[in-house]
């Protein structure tokens, strides 16, 4: 099950695998992320707990950095321009990806699955109910570790994570915000190294 959280401050809490959470950050707090067995893709939403129509995305963030993968100090804007989160920290080797949808149903459809697949999609959408908050469309996710390498000739491929047990990101809320995590149930491509596992989180 997804569940909602305003955890103290400081307190680690598991995320299970193939589960989702959805943390209220008040601004100026910092949750850190970490990816406990190394290779669990983490999908990453935030939103404005005033207006959930203002929603972190990453074609305006890619069109503010004027690259791909963010990096320690860049920070995140909403569709409205406005910077919502920071990445402040990061002790992996940076490779993140801010192209690829969450899976979802269809997903896994056209990936050969037969019957229910959990999906970072669904995550989403029961992470927020928890909070008595609906959306209608799902954003595209901050895709924390996840290993996508785009070639020379413009063509991608999923590829397991380079990051290892223990290393963290650390996010800074620059506006109150309402942060979703996904711990990716993707078992069918090599992304989360083939074995979807938990991860760890605190906030501070």
């Amino acid at each position: 099950m997804t569940a909602a959280t305003s955890i103290h401050p400081g307190t680690l809490t598991r995320l299970p695998a193939r589960r989702g959470v959805a943390i209220r950050l008040s601004r100026g707090q910092t949750l850190k992320l970490i990816n406990t067995h190394g290779q669990q893709v983490v999908d990453t939403w935030a939103f404005n707990p005033a207006d959930l129509s203002e929603t972190m995305s990453m074609e305006h963030s890619r069109a503010f950095w004027l690259k791909l993968n963010p990096s320690a100090g860049d920070s995140f804007l909403t569709n409205k321009r406005q910077p919502i989160i920071t990445l402040v920290e990061d002790t992996s080797p940076g490779v993140h990806d801010t192209l690829i949808a969450a899976c979802d149903p269809t997903r896994y459809v056209h990936l050969g699955v037969v019957g229910h697949h959990d999906s970072c999609n669904e995550n989403l959408f029961h992470a927020l109910e928890t909070l008595g908050l609906t959306i209608r469309d799902t954003p595209s996710p901050l895709n924390l570790f996840m290993n996508v390498p785009v070639r020379q000739d413009g063509r991608i491929e999923f590829a397991a994570p380079v990051s290892e047990p223990g290393q963290y990101v650390c996010l800074r809320a620059e506006m109150d915000a309402i942060v979703v995590l996904s711990a990716c149930p993707q078992d069918i491509t090599a992304v989360n190294g083939m074995q979807p596992q938990d991860v760890h989180y605190s906030v501070f």
